[in-house]
């Protein structure tokens, strides 16, 4: 994390910051890289087969149970997504202007040299 952190910061020391060009053809609609990426995630496995069953009400059947939490979790990411996506294309201008982004990515890379130095620290 320290040297993301020092790269964070190396990249936005300038006063006008350059915004990398897109490079090469993109594969896909971000939609099918989205979820290819969620389906061979091992994480999305282990916290999908692992956790509903230790939230399933006991009193309900096994099937209901896990049913509600299907229903009940795609609710709330769908509704989580839905105002992130609304949110960040409201701010997408303003996030983009140079000033704007020269501190992002300053503080970004602060905010990294303090978790590497606090995970370094209790590493001992």
């Amino acid at each position: 994390m320290l040297l993301l952190g020092g790269q964070a910061l190396w990249q936005h020391r300038r006063a006008a910051p350059t915004v990398p060009a897109e490079t090469g053809q993109v594969v896909g609609s971000p939609w099918g890289r989205g979820l290819v990426s969620n389906v061979l995630n091992p994480k999305i496995a282990v916290v999908h087969t692992g956790l509903p069953p230790t939230l399933a009400p006991p009193q309900l059947p096994a099937a209901r149970a896990m049913t509600l939490l299907v229903l009940l979790h795609a609710t709330l990411t769908l509704v989580w997504l839905g105002v992130s996506v609304f949110l960040l294309s409201k701010a997408g201008p303003v996030l983009h202007r140079p000033r704007v982004h020269r501190v992002l990515g300053r503080t970004t890379g602060v905010v990294l040299i303090g978790f590497g130095l606090a995970v370094g620290g209790t590493a001992r």
